[in-house]
This record gives structure tokens, C-alpha cells and sequence, in this order.
């Protein structure tokens, strides 16, 4: 169940409904997804995007988006360190950036106009689409493992424009266990 931490005032909301509504203030969407079949931990790519095709193509369809993977993140994958570094530094990207985390746990942090920054802890079930242009970075952290549905237009919008704000150097240092 997702979870938004207003990080200034240090107000955690657990009521989806809540979040949902405060994030669509601001071009966020969030949603629950659920699979047509069980999934098996080992569950093939295809296997979880078939599970999944009843939310995955009728989204993909009406917005126009042509490429969808999965993407899966462990304690034992390759440079885990270096790839968690990357996606903690404040960044955009040219579109938008959907993700839905068919297992694991995932931190997106969102800098908002007004300077705000939330925090949505996702996990199993939630589906998030950020704005492109949008200020916002990812942790892996506690559980170092997300495995999760990617959405693309196309793979060169995925690339990080990084801001180089160093307003996540703050948040990464006091929220990372």
C-alpha cells in the first residue's frame, strides 16, 4: 500500500484516496493495479506483462505509449550501488515516467514549484505515471529490490537530465536507513 511522506512537516499519509488526490493536484498519477493470474516470484518477462495486459494495454493504447518491460532490481544485481546513486540525484526526463511495481519497494521523492517535497513509498500494486519535466529521484532503499513494469514512448525519454539542485543530498541523508 503506498505511503506519502510531506517531508517539511514530517505528515505521513496512508489513505489512498488522499494521496491520490494530492499527487493529481500536481499531474502525479497513482493508481492500483491488480494481475488476472497469480505470478510465481520467477515469473518470466512475458508472463508478467500477459498477468498484467487487461490494465497494461488499454493505458498504453489511449495515451500513445509503444514499449513496455519489466525491470528487476535485487541484493544481487550488478553495481547495485553505483545504479541506486544514479537514480537518487534530482532529474527529469523528456517524458513521462511510468512505472508499476509488480513486487518490491520504491521511494519516489517529487520537488515540487512551490518547493514542497513529498515522498511516495510504492509498493505491489501501485502503478505511478510522473509528468516529464517533472523534478523528482528514486530510492531502492530499505529493501534494495523493485521489480517493476516500465512504460515507454520511446527508450531515449528515459534518459536523466539531471538538475543538479543537491536538494536530494538533504532528503537522501535524513531518509536513508
Amino acid at each position: 500500500m503506498a505511503k506519502l511522506l510531506l517531508a517539511k512537516e514530517n505528515i505521513t499519509v496512508t489513505d489512498f484516496k488522499t494521496i491520490k488526490n494530492l499527487l493529481s493536484q500536481h499531474g502525479i498519477k497513482i493508481e492500483k493495479w491488480e494481475a488476472s493470474k497469480p505470478l510465481a516470484d520467477d515469473a518470466s518477462q512475458e508472463t508478467i506483462l500477459e498477468a498484467y495486459a487487461h490494465e497494461l494495454k488499454p493505458f498504453m493504447d489511449k495515451n500513445g505509449y509503444a514499449v513496455a518491460d519489466v525491470i528487476n532490481v535485487h541484493p544481487l544485481t550488478p553495481n547495485l550501488t553505483g545504479l541506486r546513486e544514479k537514480f537518487m540525484k534530482e532529474h527529469t526526463h523528456s517524458e513521462d515516467e511510468i512505472r508499476f511495481f509488480v513486487d518490491g519497494v520504491g521511494k519516489f521523492w517529487f520537488h515540487l514549484d512551490n518547493e514542497e517535497i513529498l515522498c511516495v513509498t510504492c509498493e505491489r500494486g501501485d502503478f505511478m505515471s510522473v509528468p516529464k519535466n517533472f523534478r523528482h529521484w528514486f530510492d531502492l532503499a530499505p529493501e534494495y529490490f523493485v521489480k517493476a513494469i516500465r512504460i515507454f514512448s520511446n527508450m531515449e525519454g528515459w534518459v536523466p537530465n539531471y538538475t543538479e539542485s543537491g536538494i536530494d543530498n538533504e532528503y537522501n541523508k535524513a531518509h536513508t536507513p
